[in-house]
């Protein structure tokens, strides 16, 4: 993959960091600046740390998948862009939103998984993991904190659109891996 396509991935892996900052920046009017940096840390680590783990495990395996791996590349964005796509019209729950520790956790390793399926895509590719890696994460990061800060300005940001977006990137990776 080139630096521009992995930017382009990196966007659209944040867009769940993003949106679910968002909903954060709509409800907490206290200390914004604290609670914006340590949930845009805590989604920016999880995006990085979880393609780095799915590239070193595609490597036990890599022999085996490797002549399959623009169908297989094809089928993991296919499934994340159609996911983002088909979540951005379901109708949300009403949420309670907490920002502890165990909370900043748990909203890292939900906003990350698709990451990990990404690491897989870096793999099969040949791309090396570090550099993408912190790319993800530094992208996520700042995607984290603008979507806080926009949820507080503007309350009526239609996020659905956000997630189809990235839907739409996804698809498009998928499609240029087999083509």
């Amino acid at each position: 993959m080139s630096y521009i396509e992995i930017i382009f991935l990196a966007i659209a892996l944040s867009i769940d960091a993003c949106v679910v900052s968002f909903s954060y920046g709509l409800t907490f009017n206290h200390n914004r600046l604290k609670n914006a940096l340590r949930l845009g840390l805590c989604t920016g680590i999880f995006q990085g740390i979880m393609p780095a783990i799915g590239y070193f495990l595609t490597g036990f395996v890599k022999t085996f998948i490797e002549p399959y791996a623009g169908i297989i590349v094809f089928t993991i964005f296919m499934y994340l862009g159609i996911k983002f796509i088909k979540e951005a019209f379901e109708k949300e729950k009403e949420k309670q939103l907490c920002i502890d520790l165990k909370c900043l956790l748990l909203v890292g390793i939900a906003t990350s998984i698709d990451a990990f399926s990404a690491g897989i895509t870096l793999s099969l590719y040949g791309n090396g993991i570090l550099k993408p890696a912190l790319l993800i994460a530094f992208v996520t990061f700042a995607n984290s904190i603008a979507g806080f800060f926009a949820g507080g300005k503007l309350k009526n940001l239609p996020t659905k659109w956000l997630e189809v977006t990235a839907g739409i990137l996804l698809i498009i990776l998928g499609i240029k891996a087999v083509v």
